[in-house]
């Protein structure tokens, strides 16, 4: 590590270390230097001149953003040449951005009501700003007072302001050039849906393509927001809100765990949210669900009150009744009862009804809505004694390699995907692509490799046995390091190249070239999500994937690691939770006479031996009725994709059905009771990511209605009727003491520890003018890693299955729907209906030769593909040898998706998005020509 650097700031030493620039050796000292185009974590780029300062033996006034410290340098940032320069900066920058707000003469005079220029109560005034009281520019201006009168002309640019794109709008009569947007998009995303424009012989910023952002393939995460330092780009839900507090919480929308920032209005209503800079989880980013998909919780068609059916209707009752009700309804049902959750009950509402399905209702048939692939984190249990993954989503960064099978990050676990796109864009990282789909990591993977659906554990087994036999791994090193490899190595014998490429039909070169590049490419990292995999082989990839990461060593060093991608924001709690039909809490399984002893002595009863169902067979048990009693909290978006069936027409066929929900849905219309329950921002808890952090989540909001209460109250309530022990938690603080009992991996954490681990981020005083994030960013979480186990690993047997008889004589093909940004040589074709943008080009369904001949189809018929579900989608046959017979290929614009979630009228879109899994369809001629 080098030397630290000292040097003189105004009169003030300053110790910093000799990678940093100027400013942010001002910055961390405390000393306050102006700016409005550098922005913390984006290269320097030096344009707005604001930063301007005098150095003591260097000519002119550098710009301290773009100025390396050095040893003994001397530098003053106040003093006339440099306030000189910013002076006629300001000059410049107000002459483009004509609002007399920023410099007029009673701005320390105005109070909040006053309907002036600065604070407008009312929209028909002569100028209005939607970034109002949030405008770096105005504190800039009034941190560097300017002159009331200035001897430029206005220049007044006339735009268009641009309304018409999903989440958020474009002003770029505002816009004073300083390219932060257009560099976030580049440098922190990985994206280049903005660009400097030229328009009428000015610079502007626009899009890299088209009008709209949904030609230039924006994923709509927001960075560009963030980072704006005036009203050019706003939010459009709650524009003109302006926040009277802030709180710091977790992001409730996927499994990554994001420290947020939520802006809340004087109303109590959530109006923004800003991601916070210094997490080490997230690092500043968030995503499309994550920064605009927090509506739901101010929505006003919540439940209310209690419901208890009398005479076949369901009429409002006290939570007493209720309670009462579901006790009585449920008592008689002990044993052939289950348990379903939702994706956002935190690690206390999850603890607490697992132990009521065991220790009340004597039934182990407890599990997440969501949670319809175990088989994801199966594997990996069976190689390393754990249900979940050994990286961080920070370390990705120093991946070399990082192996993709089977996942869409982009989408599903968004920040995931963000340093991968970095370091693939800066030449640091090789990305393998294991996918029958397009998606958008393809985009940046150096080998893609298509499988036919279903059989991506042949892939990664088929690469494991490639690396065996190049001589890629030393057996005797591995051997040494876990158990089991004569086992594996035995059962590889299968996976020959050609039978591989038989099942997969993938080329048996291009996985000689994958398995290379993974063992030899430095610390490798794999992510998967299985969501093409077939049911009943996801376990086998679970275990390949661990399998080639020890015997590669690729594990336990830096960059390098399993990650499985779940769905669900607290479904690795979920899992150390003991939400799962055959485990416990902690890791155990129920069939462990032991783990079962230990966990019964703690909660004073005897725990059911028999292992339960899990979500797919608790809905099937309701349907046959085998299952007689149900609880159902917090699922009302979590089974809307369909990946369970026809839910609700099951669940009328309970006996009982009691569910806790935020808001009525087809399952609340068939329940005996429902409980109206608090959504994420209301509860008081934790989460734990996908990387194992356990996170504090704090409310945002107080409850919508004094009639919602959280899932631990409910069942504390519920199991205390029913006349059980060890229910009686004063709160979700008392419910982790108890947890950090039952959990190994949670011992010694407290919600209470959680809230005081802090870092405190670098900054000047915060009276001065900061960047919204960087105003936001001071004591920062960090959460809790709990510690992975220490002992060797296990590697287990690999099976070769056959290739997946998904498909039928009605439904022939294999769909294999993918989604990306952009597709370059593809117009996206935007149409608008005057309110909103949409896509509006006709989509390729990509057919093999032999399939497209079989069945009489040529290039360009319109035709439609239709599912075993009854979807339906209309496209075009594009004829190629590129897909796989027997697969019909299909990628869509991300654009597509984010205007349906933008233009829903679902309370909460973010969560009833379907993940793009594979699925039998057949091919129906249109009768119409492709134009």
């Amino acid at each position: 590590m080098a030397d630290p650097v000292k040097l003189t700031i105004n009169g003030v030493e300053v110790t910093t270390s000799p990678d940093k620039m100027l400013i942010q050796a001002a910055n961390e000292a405390g000393v306050y230097v102006p700016y409005l185009c550098y922005h913390p974590g984006m290269k320097p780029y030096g344009a707005c001149r604001m930063c301007v300062v005098e150095v003591e033996g260097q000519r002119g006034t550098p710009a301290a953003c773009t100025l390396p410290v050095r040893e003994g340098m001397v530098v003053n940032t106040v003093a006339a040449p440099a306030e000189d320069v910013r002076s006629t900066t300001l000059d410049l920058l107000l002459s483009e951005h004509p609002h007399g707000c920023l410099t007029c003469h009673r701005i320390d005079l105005c109070g909040p009501q006053d309907v002036c220029l600065r604070h407008v109560d009312v929209l028909d005034r002569c100028v209005t700003c939607p970034k109002n009281e949030r405008c770096e520019l105005k504190d800039t201006t009034r941190f560097h007072p300017q002159p009331q009168v200035s001897p430029l002309t206005f220049q007044y640019r006339g735009l268009q302001v641009e309304t018409k794109d999903p989440f958020y709008d474009r002003d770029y009569n505002l816009c004073i050039v300083c390219a932060r947007c257009v560099r976030a998009c580049d440098e922190l995303r990985g994206d280049v849906a903005l660009g400097m424009t030229e328009r009428a012989g000015q610079v502007l910023v626009g899009t890299v393509l088209g009008e709209s952002l949904l030609e230039a393939g924006c994923e709509f995460c927001g960075a560009c927001l963030d980072v704006c330092p005036v009203g050019a780009l706003t939010e459009t839900a709650n524009k003109w809100e302006r926040p009277t507090r802030t709180v710091q919480s977790v992001c409730g929308e996927c499994p990554v765990g994001c420290t947020m920032t939520y802006e809340v209005n004087k109303q109590g209503r959530v109006v923004r949210a800003i991601p916070e800079l210094n997490s080490p989880v997230n690092k500043g980013q968030a995503c499309f669900r994550g920064k605009f998909g927090y509506t739901y919780v101010n929505d006003k068609r919540r439940l209310r009150t209690p419901l208890v059916r009398r005479d076949g209707a369901l009429t409002e009752a006290t939570w007493e009744e209720a309670i009462a009700a579901a006790a009585e309804g449920l008592a008689p049902h002990k044993g052939a009862f289950a348990l379903l959750t939702g994706g956002r009950e935190t690690n206390e509402e999850l603890y607490a009804a697992q132990k009521f399905a065991r220790a009340v209702m004597g039934s182990n048939s407890v599990d997440m809505a969501s949670n319809d692939r175990p088989g994801v984190v199966e594997g990996i249990q069976d190689v390393f004694g754990v249900f979940a993954g050994t990286l961080s989503v920070q370390e990705l960064r120093s991946s070399k390699v990082v192996l993709a099978v089977s996942a869409n990050p982009t989408e599903d676990q968004n920040v995931v995907a963000v340093p991968i796109k970095q370091a693939v864009r800066a030449g640091t990282q090789q990305l393998i692509v294991v996918d029958a789909r397009e998606v958008e990591l393809t985009r940046f993977a150096a080998l893609w490799l298509r499988p036919y659906p279903g059989t991506e554990g042949a892939v990664v087994g088929g690469m494991l046995k490639a690396v065996l036999d190049l001589g890629l791994a030393d057996p005797a090193e591995v051997a040494r390091r876990a158990d089991g490899f004569e086992e594996l190595a035995a059962s590889l014998e299968a996976f020959t190249p050609d039978a591989v490429e038989e099942v997969t039909g993938v080329p048996a070169d291009l996985l000689r070239q994958a398995a290379e590049l993974y063992a030899n490419g430095g610390p490798a990292a794999t992510l998967y999500a299985a969501d093409s995999t077939a049911h009943g082989t996801r376990r086998n990839l679970g275990r390949a994937a661990s399998a080639l990461a020890v015997v590669t060593g690729n594990v336990g060093i830096p960059g390098a690691g399993l990650m499985p991608l779940m769905a669900g924001a607290n479904v690795q709690g979920a899992w150390d939770m003991g939400v799962w039909s055959m485990s416990l809490p902690g890791h155990d399984f129920v069939r462990d006479a032991e783990a079962r002893e230990r966990l019964g002595a703690l909660w004073g009863v005897s725990l059911p031996t028999q292992e339960g169902r899990g979500n797919v067979n608790i809905v099937r048990g309701a349907s046959d009725g085998s299952l007689k009693a149900m609880l159902v909290l917090g699922t009302h978006a979590a089974m809307a994709d369909g990946s369970l069936g026809d839910v609700a027409g099951a669940f009328a066929n309970l006996d009982f059905l009691a569910v806790s929900d935020a808001f009525p849905s087809a399952i609340t219309e068939q329940a005996d009771v429902v409980f109206p329950s608090t959504v994420w921002a209301e509860k008081t808890g934790t989460y734990t990511n996908l990387e194992r952090r356990v996170q504090a989540l704090v409310p945002v909001v107080g409850p919508h209605n004094s009639q919602a209460r959280s899932d631990v109250a409910l069942v504390s309530e519920l199991a205390t009727a029913m006349g059980a022990r060890g229910f009686d938690w004063a709160g979700p603080e008392a419910v982790l003491e108890e947890i950090a009992q039952a959990v190994t991996q949670y011992a010694g954490i407290t919600y209470g520890g959680l809230l005081d681990d802090t870092v405190r981020s670098a900054k000047p005083d915060i009276s001065n003018p900061q960047p919204t994030q960087v105003l936001y960013s001071e004591d920062v979480r960090q959460g809790t890693r709990w510690p992975y186990p220490a002992s060797r690993p296990t590697l287990a047997p690999l099976t070769l299955y056959a290739r997946p008889e998904r498909t039928s004589e009605a439904f022939p093909l294999m769909l294999a729907h993918g989604r990306v940004l952009v597709q370059p040589g593809r117009d996206a074709g935007v149409a608008s209906d005057g309110r909103r943008n949409r896509v509006a080009r006709g989509e390729e369904f990509v057919l093999h030769p032999a399939d497209a001949a079989r069945a009489g189809l040529t290039e360009g018929e319109r035709v439609a593909a239709l599912s075993q579900n009854g979807g339906r989608q209309s496209g075009y046959v594009r004829i190629s040898d590129e897909t796989l017979e027997g697969v019909v290929a299909l990628t869509s614009l991300f654009g597509t998706l984010a205007v349906e979630a933008d233009a829903s009228a679902d309370p909460d879109p973010m969560n009833r998005i379907p993940r793009l899994d594979a699925r039998p369809v057949r091919i129906e001629r249109q009768h119409e020509a492709q134009a």
